[in-house]
């Protein structure tokens, strides 16, 4: 039930997934589009809900999420791809690399976890907007999540257009994918994955901080590096220059990855 946009590239025999955060859509990878684009194939994919996807009613789980992925690489006729996930999109993309590793090439986690509690959280979240039919009443909290208040308070153009995109997810598709954080933990997993993996954190992210969730990440996979940028939760967005020059050199190495 993902939504795909493709971006062909006849240059490049490569593959690109972009998968986003919770509550944004395939748009957040603007300001990485361009540059992507011109080296891969781009496979961008919006979540149940998202963008125009559908939203079957929930609850929803991490595997439910990244066997539609699967899915959709297969229509495509796609055996093997680089992977970029965001926040939920990194959960998603660190799920197939350690269930279906044989279809990652290369993989980047931004701003992620692999563990995110308290549960409680995530249920009060998903009842919020269930009940709102909205995420109107929670657009102003998240936003202030996914920005620093400096950057934030220098760009309201920005702000005003992330709040505009959260606003439009449908409220259950939102809720389900809340209810698979929030029985989310794919600690155990990180070992199984074998392909080469960068860890994108922001220094001043509030929801998944470098020491407490990316470090993790970086620890828990073998081999993985781990960059932190001075950004919140949408670091793409915040450092778009310093993650596109992070996502271009690791996406683009070597088979090794080290």
């Amino acid at each position: 039930m993902a939504q795909v946009q493709v971006t062909p590239n006849p240059a490049s025999d490569r593959t690109l997934v972009l998968l986003g955060s919770m509550g944004a859509t395939h748009r957040m990878w603007d300001p990485q589009i361009a540059e992507l684009a011109g080296r891969f194939r781009i496979v961008a994919m919006n979540h149940r809900g998202h963008g125009g996807a559908p939203a079957p009613p929930g609850p929803y789980t991490i595997a439910e999420l990244g066997q539609e992925v699967i899915a959709a690489l297969d229509d495509l006729g796609v055996e093997r791809a680089g992977f970029a996930g965001a926040s939920l999109g990194g959960m998603i993309a660190m799920w197939v690399a350690a269930h279906s590793g044989e279809r990652v090439e290369r993989l980047a986690l931004l701003c992620t976890s692999a563990h995110m509690p308290p549960a409680s959280l995530w249920a009060e979240r998903a009842a919020a907007v269930r009940e709102a039919a909205s995420l109107d009443p929670i657009a102003d909290a998240v936003v202030g999540r996914w920005l620093t208040p400096t950057f934030a308070l220098a760009n309201p153009g920005v702000v005003a257009d992330l709040r505009s995109m959260l606003v439009s997810v449908d409220a259950e598709g939102y809720a389900g994918c809340c209810e698979a954080i929030e029985h989310m933990d794919l600690r155990a997993d990180l070992g199984s994955i074998a392909c080469p993996t960068l860890v994108i954190a922001g220094t001043h992210d509030p929801a998944a901080s470098p020491e407490g969730h990316g470090s993790v990440i970086a620890a828990g996979i073998p081999g993985a590096r781990l960059e932190e940028v001075p950004a919140a939760h949408l670091a793409n967005i915040e450092q778009p220059e310093a993650v596109t020059d992070l996502l271009v050199g690791w996406l683009e190495g070597g088979s090794d990855g080290r």
